[in-house]
């Protein structure tokens, strides 16, 4: 089974201000901004939104009242609330909007990318043990090739590379998509990270999914305070792209508007799943994708650039599924065939592995079997393409005849006539584009 991630793997929060590890002037900026933006006057409002413990808030505060920059406004509250409130002064203002021109960045404190890369670590990708219960549980919805767990469980365990290949329509991506559900366990996200005074958000709401934490649950607040805010739990993310994938994702961009960096999808990925599905059909050559990545799959790091040409190093803590149905031979050379640590083939169904799926997904959608149809199927229609079955073909055939049902105005059934239609739409007919 998967390691727990307990809170021995929690990052704590910072005790003191000079464990913050991050130059005064960006704090003190980062301040400034979330003030003015947020229009926040308490200094736990203010806490909350830099996500620091209160006595490093009030010491921050503290620097920047002693340059001027904000000041007091009195206690606010209630009798039992009662707390000192701020506001920006003329020059904080003034200072806020010169910092906003520099980077439109507020809210979170950013963690510094070397502690950073210690929590990466801690919660490797490669620290999981997978196990076939697991993994069998996770793909319980699939009809799997003889011995493809075998091959599949190292592969997931190890958090290296994977190749899928083979031909289209066989459940390449859904088992992509169930080695993610398999993993299960939930990670440390940062909210952003800081590397030589620039700030590169990482939390993306689209890639990490976070678990929630109920307020009102007396161990969830206490271990909250013993947890770095700056971090959010979230389960093991999973990037998952296809023909869109194009070299310039996976470097650092830089935002001309709101003058910030952009974090590659890699590093998004980081502690997770990136899936490069239908590999050959991006506008760049699988060949490039992988000389992209060879440093990263063969040393767990990766190089970004920011705009000033300065090269710095992230993790590259990820396992990367490659899935194409096309043959590897074909799209790689044999140095890149190296550098991908499993290459398992998926291949269609038998004969009887096909009426298992088509049974299955004609249960689930309400459709009923009828034996007269089946063997229609198997004795007139598949002989005509050489027997070839695809994991594919029973969910578009079944999704077909209750289209026509649907529109014929009769009860969604199974018959011969009915399968007949659905197959003419499964090929193209005829050779000739022409025609």
């Amino acid at each position: 089974m998967n390691l727990p991630l307990g809170p021995s793997l929690a990052p704590s929060p910072p005790r003191k201000l000079a464990e913050m590890r991050l130059s005064t002037v960006l704090m003190r900026d980062i301040v400034l901004k979330t003030m003015f933006r947020k229009n926040i006057e308490s200094v736990a409002m203010l806490a909350r939104a830099i996500c620091l413990p209160l006595p490093i808030t009030q010491e921050l505060l503290d620097i920047t009242r002693a340059q001027k920059l904000i000041e007091a406004i009195g206690h606010r509250g209630g009798e039992t609330t009662r707390e000192m409130g701020y506001r920006l002064t003329e020059s904080g203002r003034a200072r806020a909007h010169d910092a906003l021109a520099q980077s439109a960045y507020f809210g979170a404190m950013p963690v510094p990318l070397d502690q950073y890369c210690d929590q990466v670590k801690r919660q490797s990708i490669r620290r999981l043990q997978m196990s076939r219960a697991r993994l069998e549980q996770a793909m319980a919805h699939l009809v799997l090739p003889p011995g493809l767990l075998d091959q599949l469980g190292p592969a997931v365990g190890a958090g290296r590379s994977v190749l899928l290949y083979g031909p289209p329509g066989n459940g390449k991506s859904s088992i992509s998509n169930a080695i993610r559900d398999a993993l299960g366990d939930h990670i440390h996200v940062p909210r952003a990270v800081e590397h030589a005074g620039q700030v590169i958000p990482i939390h993306d709401p689209i890639v990490h999914d976070r678990v929630p934490e109920a307020p009102d649950d007396p161990l969830a607040l206490r271990l909250n305070r013993h947890r770095d805010s700056r971090y959010l739990l979230c389960k093991r993310p999973c990037v998952i792209t296809g023909g869109e994938l194009t070299l310039p994702m996976l470097d650092l961009t830089y935002d001309p508007i709101a003058r910030t960096y952009q974090a590659p999808l890699q590093l998004k990925s980081t502690g997770g799943i990136f899936i490069v599905d239908n590999l050959g059909r991006q506008a760049d050559s699988p060949q490039a994708l992988i000389n992209r990545w060879i440093v990263p799959l063969e040393e767990g790091r990766d190089i970004l650039t920011f705009q000033s040409g300065e090269k710095f190093e992230v993790p590259f803590d990820t396992l990367v599924i490659f899935s194409t149905n096309q043959h590897p031979g074909a799209i790689f050379d044999q140095a890149a065939l190296r550098r991908i640590f499993f290459k398992i083939r998926i291949d269609g169904p038998g004969r009887a592995d096909f009426l298992r799926i088509f049974s299955q997904v004609a249960r689930q959608k309400g459709l009923p079997l009828d034996e007269v149809s089946l063997l229609h199927l198997l004795k007139v229609k598949y002989p005509m393409i050489g027997n070839v079955y695809a994991s594919y073909q029973p969910g578009f055939l079944i999704d077909q005849v209750i289209s026509i049902c649907d529109f014929e105005g009769i009860p969604r059934q199974m018959s011969p006539e009915l399968l007949d239609r659905a197959w003419s739409n499964m090929f193209v007919q005829g050779n000739d584009p022409g025609q």
